[in-house]
């Protein structure tokens, strides 16, 4: 769909190219919309960990659609009356956390389709089918692949549990969370443990025999250059801003003059 860049994303990721995208958790709309004009491939915003609301959501989809950034949302939570108007926005991707088994995948794809394409999806035409501009078959033919069905995996249950998951139809693609999925494996943000790292291959690996592309939160770039994910959250805007006001800090004041001894304070 060309109101959500969604073809530039799949292009890329299909190519064999990595999608790199930042996750957007600040309200100002001018910061998702110079996110997307930096050059970043998606946007991940987050309805989970934010206090980003609906509105900000509309608000940053329009603020993206004049450039080649894709809008990834991720929902507070696998509910179905939360994905419903989320779906309405038209985004290129919903990203559905906490998946532990194929009951819970089987629940985010039925939310995500139309009751023709076995959901439980309901009608509500606006900014989908761009307000009336686009024809109701034309749109519903596009509606049986987007927005894109990204099953977040953050538990070691869902580990345990990936065949199963992945053999239900309609998942477009997993997501790692990986501060979640190492506390579920009692070892918080120790992802250079062995069993951490093992996990991540494990899903890295089970995604690509079933033909589903994985990204995640990937901030540290050394550790996530390891595996073989199609795309990466590399920061969120809070954190890339504050780095970036830190190493400016810095770098002034490697380079300051001394302050006129006239003007120092006795």
């Amino acid at each position: 769909m060309k109101i959500n860049n969604l073809e530039k994303f799949l292009k890329k990721i299909r190519s064999g190219d990595t999608a790199l995208g930042a996750v957007i958790t600040c309200r100002d709309i001018s910061i998702a919309e110079l996110a997307a004009d930096a050059g970043f491939d998606f946007l991940w915003l987050d309805l989970e960990h934010s206090p980003l609301t609906l509105a900000d959501a509309m608000n940053a989809s329009v603020a993206v659609r004049g450039t080649d950034c894709a809008l990834f949302v991720r929902v507070p939570w696998n509910e179905n009356y939360l994905l419903k108007p989320v779906l309405d926005l038209a985004p290129a991707g919903v990203i559905i956390p906490m998946i532990l088994n194929a009951d819970d995948a089987r629940a985010a794809v039925r939310a995500c389709r139309y009751p023709a394409d076995g959901g439980e999806r309901g009608f509500a035409l606006r900014r989908q089918n761009r307000y009336g501009a686009d024809p109701w078959m034309e749109y519903l033919e596009q509606s049986v692949r987007e927005p894109l069905v990204i099953l977040q995996i953050e538990h070691c249950q869902a580990v345990e549990n990936l065949d199963s998951i992945l053999g239900v139809p309609g998942i477009d693609s997993l997501c790692i969370g990986p501060a979640d999925l190492s506390s579920s494996f009692g070892k918080t943000l120790q992802f250079d443990d062995p069993e951490i790292e093992n996990a991540v291959r494990t899903i890295c690996r089970k995604a690509e025999k079933a033909g589903v592309p994985v990204g995640g939160f990937c901030s540290d770039s050394r550790y996530w250059s390891r595996f073989p994910l199609a795309w990466k959250a590399v920061g969120s805007d809070s954190g890339i801003l504050f780095d970036a006001f830190r190493s400016k800090i810095a770098e002034n004041r490697d380079l300051h003059c001394a302050v006129p001894s006239a003007l120092r304070k006795s």
